[in-house]
């Protein structure tokens, strides 16, 4: 799945498989900083992986974890100072049910 900062700045999937999301074109203008939103919901089916690509990410404490649970929410916060070379990410809100 790509994710096209030029459309929007919070964007919503449903994982249904194993899934790498893909940063591309950070914003129209190359320098400039950008961030966007990602609500990432898990279908009935727990332990889908997710990986990232398009660019080099850095995670507070060095990585990031993710709830793996079926049906679960999580939340995640992307941010790059330097027109998508690299990306902060965190996940702001993890675990979220109904």
């Amino acid at each position: 799945q790509t994710i096209d900062c030029n459309d929007g700045n919070v964007f919503t999937a449903t994982l249904t498989g194993n899934c790498t999301f893909t940063l591309a074109t950070p914003n129209s203008t190359g320098s400039r900083a950008t961030s966007f939103t990602l609500v990432l919901t898990n279908d009935g089916t727990p332990s889908r992986t997710v990986a990232l690509a398009g660019g080099t990410f850095k995670y507070p404490g060095g990585s990031v974890t993710r709830t793996t649970t079926a049906n679960a929410i999580d939340v995640w916060f992307f941010f790059s100072p330097d027109g998508g070379t690299t990306w902060y990410v965190s996940i702001s809100m993890a675990d979220l049910t109904t």
